[in-house]
C-alpha cells in the first residue's frame, strides 16, 4: 500500500484505539479485530478482507516507532489545517451575515409593504365575502330559529353531516303558445310544492324550456316528484339531478315517524344567536351554513352545465 493511501487512512480508527494507545494495547486490539475478519473465516466476503488488509497495515505502521511518529506529524498537521480552515469558515460566516443582515434591513421597507398590501387585499377579500353571503347567513339563522322552536331535536349526526340537497331538472316546450300553458316560478312552485318543501326555483334557459327545482329535504311524497306532467297541452319531463330518495323511502319514512307528535309552526323570533335560552351551537350555525354554500355552488354548476347542453342542443 502506498504512502499517499496511508494518509487518507485512520489507523487509530480502524484499530479503534486512542492516539495515546500502547504497543501492546495495538496489537491486542488488532488480534481482536482481524479474528473476526480473517480471510479463512470469509471466503466470499470481499469487505472482510479488506478489512483484514488495512488492519494489518495498520499494525504495521503504529508497532514501528519510525512509521507512527512520521504517521503522527502528518495527523497532527492535518489537524492543524483543519482547524485553521474551520476559524476562516467562522469568519466568513460572520461576513455573510453581515452582509445578508444590511440586506435585509434595505429590503424591510418594501417587504412591509408587500405584507400590508397583500393584508389589505385579505381583508377585502373578506369583507366581501361576509357581504355577499349575509343574506344567506340570515336565512340559515332563520330557520335554525324555526327549528329550536318547534320543539325539533339538533341531533349530533345533523351537525357535522353535509348533505346532498334534492334536485330536479324539468323540461317542457317553450315554441307552444300561451294556450298551451306558459311555466312560470310559481307556476312550478305550485305544482311541485305538493311533494315538499321547495329551496329554489332556477330558469336555466327560458327560451328552451328548462328549469332546476331545488326540494329543501327528502318528503314521502318526493319520489313521486318525477311522474309530475304539468299541463297536459304541453307537458313536463322530469330527471332526478341529484338526493333521489331510495325505493323504500316512503314506506320507512311513514314508520319512523308514525309516532312522533307535530308542532305549531312557530311565530318570527329575534336572531336565535343573541338569546340566551336557544340550544344552538355554533356547531350546528357552521354546519348548516357550510351545507347551504355547497347546495349553492352545486345548482350554480348545474345551471352552467345546463345552459351548455341547450346551446349544444340547439346548434
Amino acid at each position: 500500500m502506498a504512502s499517499k493511501d496511508i494518509l487518507k487512512m485512520d489507523l487509530y480508527g480502524i484499530l479503534g484505539v486512542s492516539e495515546e494507545a500502547t504497543e501492546k494495547e495495538i496489537i491486542k486490539a488488532y488480534r481482536k479485530k482481524a479474528l473476526k475478519c480473517h480471510p479463512d473465516k470469509n471466503p466470499d466476503n470481499p469487505k472482510a478482507i479488506e478489512l483484514f488488509q488495512e488492519l494489518s497495515k495498520a499494525l504495521e505502521v503504529l508497532t514501528d516507532s519510525s512509521a507512527k511518529a512520521a504517521y503522527d506529524n502528518v495527523l497532527r498537521a492535518k489537524k492543524a489545517a483543519e482547524k485553521r480552515h474551520r476559524q476562516l469558515d467562522d469568519k466568513r460566516k460572520k461576513l455573510k451575515e453581515d452582509l445578508e443582515a444590511r440586506e435585509q434591513r434595505a429590503d424591510q421597507r418594501k417587504s412591509d409593504d408587500i405584507k400590508k398590501k397583500a393584508q389589505q387585499n385579505l381583508a377585502a377579500e373578506i369583507e366581501r365575502l361576509r357581504k355577499e353571503g349575509s343574506r344567506l347567513l340570515e336565512k340559515e339563522q332563520e330557520l335554525l330559529t324555526q327549528k329550536v322552536h318547534s320543539g325539533e331535536a339538533v341531533e349530533e349526526d345533523e351537525r357535522v353531516t353535509i348533505s346532498v340537497s334534492p334536485k330536479i331538472k324539468v323540461r317542457w316546450n317553450s315554441k307552444k303558445d300561451d294556450s298551451a300553458g306558459t311555466y312560470t316560478e310559481d307556476v312550478l312552485h305550485v305544482l311541485f310544492s305538493r311533494y315538499g318543501p321547495i329551496a329554489a326555483v332556477v330558469f336555466s334557459s327560458r327560451k328552451k324550456g328548462s328549469a332546476i327545482i331545488e326540494f329543501e329535504t327528502v318528503t314521502a311524497m318526493l319520489a313521486k316528484a318525477e311522474e309530475e306532467v304539468g299541463n297536459v297541452a304541453n307537458p313536463l319531463t322530469v330527471t332526478w339531478l341529484s338526493g333521489k330518495p331510495a325505493d323504500d323511502f316512503s314506506a320507512q319514512n311513514q314508520a319512523a315517524t308514525a309516532s312522533v307528535p307535530t308542532f305549531p309552526t312557530a311565530p318570527e323570533v329575534p336572531n336565535v344567536f343573541s338569546r340566551r335560552e336557544s340550544c344552538v351551537t355554533s356547531r350546528d350555525y357552521e354546519s348548516l351554513v357550510l351545507m347551504k354554500m355547497r347546495q349553492a355552488e352545486e345548482r350554480k354548476k348545474l345551471i352552467e352545465q345546463m345552459m351548455k347542453e341547450d346551446e349544444e342542443s340547439g346548434k
